[in-house]
Protein backbone atom coordinates (compact mmCIF):
# COMPACT_ATOMS: atom_id res chain seq x y z
CA UNK A 1 0.00 0.00 0.00
CA UNK A 2 1.46 3.29 -0.77
CA UNK A 3 -0.18 6.53 0.05
CA UNK A 4 0.37 9.98 -1.25
CA UNK A 5 -0.77 13.54 1.01
CA UNK A 6 -1.78 16.84 -0.23
CA UNK A 7 -2.97 19.30 2.97
CA UNK A 8 -4.65 21.64 0.92
CA UNK A 9 -8.00 22.07 1.81
CA UNK A 10 -10.75 23.65 -0.47
CA UNK A 11 -12.30 26.99 1.34
CA UNK A 12 -15.51 29.18 0.64
CA UNK A 13 -15.29 32.90 0.82
CA UNK A 14 -18.65 33.21 2.22
CA UNK A 15 -17.39 31.23 5.13
CA UNK A 16 -14.14 32.01 6.06
CA UNK A 17 -15.39 34.25 8.89
CA UNK A 18 -16.73 32.15 11.25
CA UNK A 19 -14.93 32.37 14.84
CA UNK A 20 -14.72 29.52 16.78
CA UNK A 21 -14.43 30.39 20.55
CA UNK A 22 -11.34 29.05 22.01
CA UNK A 23 -12.74 27.98 24.94
CA UNK A 24 -15.89 26.20 23.12
CA UNK A 25 -14.15 24.24 20.45
CA UNK A 26 -11.40 23.08 22.49
CA UNK A 27 -13.78 21.71 24.99
CA UNK A 28 -15.61 20.43 22.44
CA UNK A 29 -12.53 18.65 21.39
CA UNK A 30 -12.58 17.57 25.23
CA UNK A 31 -16.33 16.43 24.92
CA UNK A 32 -15.37 13.53 22.00
CA UNK A 33 -16.68 14.42 18.92
CA UNK A 34 -15.97 10.67 18.01
CA UNK A 35 -17.76 9.21 21.06
CA UNK A 36 -21.88 9.88 21.44
CA UNK A 37 -23.41 7.22 22.74
CA UNK A 38 -26.11 6.66 19.81
CA UNK A 39 -28.74 4.75 22.20
CA UNK A 40 -31.10 3.92 18.96
CA UNK A 41 -28.19 1.96 17.70
CA UNK A 42 -28.29 0.09 20.83
CA UNK A 43 -31.30 -2.00 20.23
CA UNK A 44 -31.22 -5.67 19.30
CA UNK A 45 -29.01 -5.94 15.84
CA UNK A 46 -30.43 -6.87 12.84
CA UNK A 47 -29.21 -9.48 10.39
CA UNK A 48 -26.17 -8.19 8.37
CA UNK A 49 -26.83 -7.84 4.79
CA UNK A 50 -24.54 -7.00 2.14
CA UNK A 51 -25.29 -5.65 -1.51
CA UNK A 52 -23.11 -5.06 -4.39
CA UNK A 53 -22.14 -1.82 -5.58
CA UNK A 54 -19.73 -3.21 -8.38
CA UNK A 55 -16.63 -3.92 -6.93
CA UNK A 56 -17.07 -3.12 -3.52
CA UNK A 57 -20.08 -4.55 -0.86
CA UNK A 58 -22.33 -2.44 0.91
CA UNK A 59 -22.89 -4.25 4.30
CA UNK A 60 -25.79 -2.91 7.06
CA UNK A 61 -26.85 -4.12 9.75
CA UNK A 62 -24.24 -3.92 12.37
CA UNK A 63 -24.98 -0.60 13.31
CA UNK A 64 -24.06 1.93 10.55
CA UNK A 65 -23.40 1.23 6.78
CA UNK A 66 -20.09 -0.01 6.13
CA UNK A 67 -18.26 -0.88 2.60
CA UNK A 68 -15.85 -3.86 2.24
CA UNK A 69 -13.39 -4.26 -0.68
CA UNK A 70 -11.58 -7.49 -1.15
CA UNK A 71 -7.48 -7.08 -0.96
CA UNK A 72 -4.54 -9.40 -1.70
CA UNK A 73 -3.63 -9.73 1.32
CA UNK A 74 -7.17 -8.58 3.73
CA UNK A 75 -9.94 -6.51 2.88
CA UNK A 76 -10.61 -2.71 3.06
CA UNK A 77 -13.68 -1.59 5.47
CA UNK A 78 -14.92 1.83 5.77
CA UNK A 79 -15.94 2.27 8.88
CA UNK A 80 -16.65 -0.60 11.52
CA UNK A 81 -20.14 -0.58 13.22
CA UNK A 82 -20.93 -0.88 16.82
CA UNK A 83 -18.83 -3.49 19.13
CA UNK A 84 -21.40 -5.60 20.09
CA UNK A 85 -21.66 -6.60 16.53
CA UNK A 86 -18.14 -6.60 15.38
CA UNK A 87 -17.85 -10.31 15.09
CA UNK A 88 -20.92 -10.78 13.26
CA UNK A 89 -20.09 -8.32 10.86
CA UNK A 90 -16.36 -9.79 10.39
CA UNK A 91 -17.97 -12.89 9.29
CA UNK A 92 -19.98 -10.96 6.81
CA UNK A 93 -16.96 -9.53 5.30
CA UNK A 94 -14.84 -12.85 4.95
CA UNK A 95 -18.18 -13.78 3.51
CA UNK A 96 -18.41 -10.84 1.17
CA UNK A 97 -15.48 -10.35 0.20
CA UNK A 98 -13.63 -13.63 0.62
CA UNK A 99 -10.59 -12.61 2.99
CA UNK A 100 -10.09 -14.35 6.21
CA UNK A 101 -8.74 -10.40 7.23
CA UNK A 102 -9.33 -6.90 7.20
CA UNK A 103 -5.71 -5.38 6.19
CA UNK A 104 -6.61 -1.88 6.69
CA UNK A 105 -9.94 -0.44 8.30
CA UNK A 106 -11.09 3.62 7.49
CA UNK A 107 -12.89 5.40 10.41
CA UNK A 108 -14.60 8.27 8.57
CA UNK A 109 -14.95 9.84 12.46
CA UNK A 110 -14.90 8.50 15.66
CA UNK A 111 -18.80 7.74 17.02
CA UNK A 112 -19.14 4.53 18.12
CA UNK A 113 -21.07 3.18 15.22
CA UNK A 114 -17.47 3.89 13.10
CA UNK A 115 -15.01 2.02 15.32
CA UNK A 116 -16.54 -0.58 17.10
CA UNK A 117 -14.34 -3.09 15.09
CA UNK A 118 -11.20 -1.34 15.43
CA UNK A 119 -10.30 -3.71 18.64
CA UNK A 120 -10.86 -6.66 16.43
CA UNK A 121 -8.96 -5.32 13.24
CA UNK A 122 -6.19 -4.05 15.39
CA UNK A 123 -5.64 -7.03 17.43
CA UNK A 124 -5.11 -8.98 14.22
CA UNK A 125 -2.60 -6.54 12.98
CA UNK A 126 -4.63 -4.28 10.42
CA UNK A 127 -4.49 -1.16 9.75
CA UNK A 128 -6.73 1.58 11.25
CA UNK A 129 -6.67 4.56 9.60
CA UNK A 130 -8.66 8.12 10.88
CA UNK A 131 -8.17 12.10 10.92
CA UNK A 132 -6.06 12.98 13.50
CA UNK A 133 -8.56 14.51 15.41
CA UNK A 134 -10.40 11.56 15.87
CA UNK A 135 -7.59 9.31 17.24
CA UNK A 136 -7.03 11.71 19.99
CA UNK A 137 -10.90 11.92 20.35
CA UNK A 138 -10.32 7.98 20.78
CA UNK A 139 -6.98 8.02 22.53
CA UNK A 140 -8.52 9.83 26.09
CA UNK A 141 -10.64 9.50 28.64
CA UNK A 142 -13.64 12.33 27.74
CA UNK A 143 -17.10 13.05 28.46
CA UNK A 144 -19.16 12.54 25.57
CA UNK A 145 -22.83 13.15 24.97
CA UNK A 146 -25.21 10.09 24.90
CA UNK A 147 -28.27 10.18 22.64
CA UNK A 148 -30.26 11.77 25.46
CA UNK A 149 -28.15 14.66 25.17
CA UNK A 150 -26.46 14.00 28.69
CA UNK A 151 -22.66 14.26 29.53
CA UNK A 152 -21.24 10.69 30.61
CA UNK A 153 -17.36 9.73 30.86
CA UNK A 154 -16.45 6.98 28.05
CA UNK A 155 -12.58 5.64 28.41
CA UNK A 156 -10.35 5.66 25.72
CA UNK A 157 -10.01 3.19 23.41
CA UNK A 158 -7.48 0.16 23.87
CA UNK A 159 -4.84 0.78 21.86
CA UNK A 160 -4.70 -1.46 20.14
CA UNK A 161 -7.91 0.00 19.06
CA UNK A 162 -6.68 3.28 18.38
CA UNK A 163 -6.20 4.15 14.95
CA UNK A 164 -2.69 3.64 13.89
CA UNK A 165 -2.38 6.12 11.02
CA UNK A 166 -3.64 9.57 11.05
CA UNK A 167 -4.10 12.59 8.24
CA UNK A 168 -4.66 16.25 8.14
CA UNK A 169 -5.68 16.75 4.67
CA UNK A 170 -6.31 15.32 1.10
CA UNK A 171 -4.74 12.11 -0.30
CA UNK A 172 -4.67 9.07 -2.62
CA UNK A 173 -3.61 5.44 -1.52
CA UNK A 174 -3.71 2.23 -3.81
CA UNK A 175 -5.73 -0.83 -2.62
CA UNK A 176 -5.37 -4.22 -4.24
CA UNK A 177 -5.00 -1.96 -7.92
CA UNK A 178 -7.34 0.59 -6.78
CA UNK A 179 -7.52 4.00 -6.51
CA UNK A 180 -9.23 5.19 -3.20
CA UNK A 181 -9.13 8.85 -2.14
CA UNK A 182 -9.95 10.43 0.88
CA UNK A 183 -10.31 13.94 2.44
CA UNK A 184 -10.89 16.68 5.50
CA UNK A 185 -14.21 17.66 5.82
CA UNK A 186 -14.05 20.27 8.88
CA UNK A 187 -16.43 20.97 11.32
CA UNK A 188 -19.49 19.39 9.00
CA UNK A 189 -20.60 16.49 11.88
CA UNK A 190 -17.59 16.09 14.33
CA UNK A 191 -14.65 17.98 14.05
CA UNK A 192 -12.73 14.62 12.67
CA UNK A 193 -14.73 13.70 9.49
CA UNK A 194 -13.27 12.21 6.48
CA UNK A 195 -14.91 11.24 3.09
CA UNK A 196 -13.56 8.21 1.25
CA UNK A 197 -13.64 8.12 -2.81
CA UNK A 198 -13.70 5.31 -5.02
CA UNK A 199 -13.24 7.45 -8.32
CA UNK A 200 -12.90 3.87 -10.56
CA UNK A 201 -16.15 2.44 -9.18
CA UNK A 202 -17.95 5.89 -9.00
CA UNK A 203 -18.53 5.40 -4.88
CA UNK A 204 -18.37 7.68 -2.06
CA UNK A 205 -18.84 7.26 1.25
CA UNK A 206 -19.60 10.50 3.09
CA UNK A 207 -19.91 8.87 6.83
CA UNK A 208 -22.26 11.51 9.50
CA UNK A 209 -21.95 14.46 6.24
CA UNK A 210 -25.18 13.84 4.97
CA UNK A 211 -28.24 11.14 5.22
CA UNK A 212 -30.72 10.07 3.02
CA UNK A 213 -34.23 10.14 5.14
CA UNK A 214 -33.82 12.62 8.05
CA UNK A 215 -31.96 15.40 9.42
CA UNK A 216 -28.33 14.63 10.11
CA UNK A 217 -26.91 15.07 13.27
CA UNK A 218 -24.89 18.32 13.88
CA UNK A 219 -22.52 17.74 16.64
CA UNK A 220 -22.31 21.52 17.75
CA UNK A 221 -21.14 20.41 21.21
CA UNK A 222 -18.29 18.93 19.98
CA UNK A 223 -17.13 21.13 17.43
CA UNK A 224 -19.09 21.18 14.20
CA UNK A 225 -21.22 24.19 12.61
CA UNK A 226 -23.92 24.87 10.08
CA UNK A 227 -20.83 26.55 8.23
CA UNK A 228 -18.71 23.50 8.15
CA UNK A 229 -21.86 21.22 7.17
CA UNK A 230 -22.52 23.68 4.02
CA UNK A 231 -18.77 23.66 3.39
CA UNK A 232 -18.59 20.00 3.57
CA UNK A 233 -21.84 19.03 1.44
CA UNK A 234 -20.52 21.72 -1.49
CA UNK A 235 -17.13 19.88 -1.30
CA UNK A 236 -18.90 16.34 -1.88
CA UNK A 237 -21.07 17.99 -4.53
CA UNK A 238 -18.27 19.01 -6.58
CA UNK A 239 -17.09 15.84 -6.24
CA UNK A 240 -19.84 13.55 -7.90
CA UNK A 241 -21.50 12.71 -10.49
CA UNK A 242 -25.56 12.68 -10.95
CA UNK A 243 -25.20 8.81 -11.05
CA UNK A 244 -22.41 8.41 -7.97
CA UNK A 245 -23.49 5.67 -5.74
CA UNK A 246 -23.17 7.64 -2.06
CA UNK A 247 -22.99 6.19 1.10
CA UNK A 248 -23.77 8.01 4.38
CA UNK A 249 -23.37 6.94 7.72
CA UNK A 250 -27.30 5.11 7.79
CA UNK A 251 -30.17 4.86 5.88
CA UNK A 252 -30.08 4.19 2.13
CA UNK A 253 -27.64 4.99 -0.54
CA UNK A 254 -28.15 8.20 -2.28
CA UNK A 255 -27.01 9.83 -5.47
CA UNK A 256 -24.82 12.56 -6.75
CA UNK A 257 -28.30 13.79 -8.08
CA UNK A 258 -29.32 13.74 -4.19
CA UNK A 259 -25.94 15.16 -2.85
CA UNK A 260 -26.05 18.37 -4.90
CA UNK A 261 -29.67 18.68 -4.16
CA UNK A 262 -29.01 18.88 -0.23
CA UNK A 263 -26.31 21.50 -1.21
CA UNK A 264 -29.20 23.43 -2.14
CA UNK A 265 -31.36 23.09 0.93
CA UNK A 266 -27.99 23.77 3.30
CA UNK A 267 -27.03 27.07 1.51
CA UNK A 268 -30.48 28.06 1.44
CA UNK A 269 -30.86 27.17 4.93
CA UNK A 270 -27.40 28.73 5.70
CA UNK A 271 -28.64 32.24 4.62
CA UNK A 272 -32.15 31.93 5.90
CA UNK A 273 -30.42 31.52 9.04
CA UNK A 274 -27.85 34.77 8.46
CA UNK A 275 -30.83 36.86 8.65
CA UNK A 276 -32.23 35.87 11.94
CA UNK A 277 -28.80 36.24 13.01
CA UNK A 278 -29.24 40.16 11.81
CA UNK A 279 -32.74 40.08 13.51
CA UNK A 280 -31.82 39.43 16.73
CA UNK A 281 -33.35 35.86 17.00
CA UNK A 282 -32.52 33.26 19.30
CA UNK A 283 -32.61 29.46 18.64
CA UNK A 284 -36.22 28.85 19.74
CA UNK A 285 -37.22 31.57 17.09
CA UNK A 286 -35.67 29.71 14.44
CA UNK A 287 -36.97 26.63 15.74
CA UNK A 288 -40.65 28.47 15.61
CA UNK A 289 -40.13 30.16 11.88
CA UNK A 290 -39.35 26.39 10.93
CA UNK A 291 -37.45 27.34 7.36
CA UNK A 292 -37.07 23.73 6.68
CA UNK A 293 -40.91 23.10 6.93
CA UNK A 294 -41.57 22.54 3.33
CA UNK A 295 -38.74 19.57 3.42
CA UNK A 296 -40.17 17.88 6.79
CA UNK A 297 -42.57 15.53 5.26
CA UNK A 298 -39.29 14.05 3.58
CA UNK A 299 -36.73 13.89 6.42
CA UNK A 300 -38.92 14.28 9.29
CA UNK A 301 -39.46 17.00 11.97
CA UNK A 302 -36.59 19.61 11.33
CA UNK A 303 -37.10 21.25 14.91
CA UNK A 304 -34.19 19.23 16.85
CA UNK A 305 -32.10 20.02 13.79
CA UNK A 306 -32.61 23.89 13.45
CA UNK A 307 -31.94 24.28 17.13
CA UNK A 308 -28.63 22.84 16.68
CA UNK A 309 -27.76 23.98 13.68
CA UNK A 310 -28.60 27.97 15.40
CA UNK A 311 -26.67 27.49 18.27
CA UNK A 312 -23.77 26.25 16.24
CA UNK A 313 -23.79 29.58 14.65
CA UNK A 314 -24.24 31.45 17.39
CA UNK A 315 -20.99 30.06 18.58
CA UNK A 316 -19.12 30.15 15.18
CA UNK A 317 -20.42 33.06 12.95
CA UNK A 318 -19.60 36.41 13.06
CA UNK A 319 -22.37 38.14 10.86
CA UNK A 320 -22.12 41.57 9.32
Amino acid sequence: MSRSTDTHLFSSERLSRRRFVSAGLHAGVAAAAGMLVASNARAQPAAITATDLGGIKLLQGAGANLLAMQGNDGALMVDGGLAANSAALLDAVKAATGNARVSLLVNTHGHPEQVGANAAVGAAGGKILAHEKTRMYLSSRVYAMDGKRRLAPVDALPEKARPTESVRGEGTLQFAGRRVDYGYLPAAHTDGDLFVHFPELDVLAAGGVIASDRWPLLDWRDGAWLGGRVRAVERLAGMVKPATRVVPSDGKPLTGRDVVRQRGIYDELFETMIGYMNKGFGAEDAVRENPLKKYEAEFGDASAFLDGAYRSMLIAYVPE
